[in-house]
């Protein structure tokens, strides 16, 4: 192979060298704008981590549990009341 042939090589070899590297450079600029583009778009939809709705998730489902218990309780005391008046009559 000839000197000329081989420096040829060397300058296709360069190039696409530092075209890959442009590549990549452009591959992470895109990748830090899209990410700050998601970051914020999700800021504005105001949504909640996954901790915090599964501890706001819980508290929902104790406040049930106490309102039902509540229920029972409110029942129970309607009927004594029924049946204290009934005894009185």
């Amino acid at each position: 192979m000839s000197s000329a042939s081989t420096k040829f090589f060397d300058e296709v070899a360069k190039l696409f060298s530092g075209a890959a590297g442009m590549a990549q450079g452009l591959r992470e600029e895109v990748d830090s704008l899209v990410k700050s583009q998601m970051e914020r778009l999700i800021a504005e939809m105001e949504l909640v981590k996954r901790d915090e709705f599964e501890v706001v998730k819980e508290m929902a489902s104790r406040a049930r549990a106490e309102a039902d218990a509540m229920k029972v309780k409110v029942a129970e005391l309607e009927a004594e009341i029924d049946r204290l008046k009934r005894k009185k009559k």
